[in-house]
């Protein structure tokens, strides 16, 4: 009996997928990280085809594109499942993931407990980036019951690790008090870390200490850097705080952050 046009379709894709599994179990390592690298619309075939393979690289990659819509179609749904096999094997950064989908609910329902289950599992890996989103739900109380000391742990653990939104976050804790007793010289030391890591957050929180130790050159660089690496809000924020700076370089710098900000709709108070 003839086989449908469909059938003939997937017969051939069948044909062409097994071709690529040949193939790719004769890559070398830095062959595969190539083509992992690649262009996402030309190696999605092939990234596809080493997620089945089961190449926990290529299932993260892969959730990737298809959480963003890069190269393939987006499908929220089919990036959860395929950061759930590479995590079920135990992979921090697609536990960590699985975790994002379920706290924003990208692919399924949001449940910020099974998020933070999901992230601590990451966290315990040593992962950094679990390891902060899991200290921003004990921070909040948001799946687990609100710990801010437990958070504080966590958000040192990342910050350690070079994790510039961690070091921004852990230096508000000593700044404000919060799960620790305050401590401004913590506070400056890591906000300095986070602003250096090239965060612009970070930046503008370093750049507002500096201000008021009355460092206002050093201040207003980092302002600067703030404006130029940030979003139209912390150029709003910045354009507010030197609303009445009184030292000519933070005078500058509000001019110049203003100016900056005339395309994003920053508009002088």
């Amino acid at each position: 009996m003839a086989l449908t046009p469909e059938q003939l379709a997937r017969a051939h894709a069948a044909e062409e997928d097994q071709l690529r599994l040949a193939q790719l179990q004769r890559c070398s390592y830095e062959e595969l990280q190539q083509l992992l690298a690649g262009d996402p619309a030309e190696a999605a075939a092939w990234i596809r085809s080493a997620a089945a393979c089961g190449m926990i690289a290529a299932q993260l990659r892969l959730g990737r594109m298809l959480l963003e819509g890069t190269g393939v179609p987006l499908d929220r749904a089919a990036a959860l499942c395929w950061f759930g096999r590479a995590g079920r094997r135990g992979d921090a950064e697609a536990l960590n993931m699985v975790g994002r989908c379920l706290e924003n609910g990208w692919g399924t329902a949001a449940d910020a407990a099974q998020a933070a289950a999901h992230y601590r599992a990451s966290a315990e890996r040593g992962y950094d980036w679990g390891e902060y989103n899991l200290a921003n739900l004990l921070f909040d109380g948001r799946g687990v019951p609100c710990d801010r000391r437990l958070a504080l742990h966590w958000y040192q653990r990342a910050a350690r690790q070079g994790h510039g939104r961690a070091m921004n976050l852990l230096a508000r804790c000593f700044e404000e008090g919060w799960g620790c007793t305050a401590d401004p010289v913590a506070a400056l030391h890591w906000y300095e870390r986070s602003a250096r890591s090239g965060y612009f957050r970070g930046q503008f929180n370093f750049a507002a200490l500096l201000a008021q130790q009355g460092r206002a050159a050093a201040a207003a660089s980092w302002y600067l850097q703030a404006a130029a690496g940030g979003d139209p809000a912390i150029r709003g924020a910045i354009v507010t705080a030197l609303r009445n700076a009184a030292a000519p370089a933070l005078q500058a710098a509000r001019r110049r952050v203003f100016a900056l900000g005339r395309e994003s709709s920053v508009q002088a108070p």
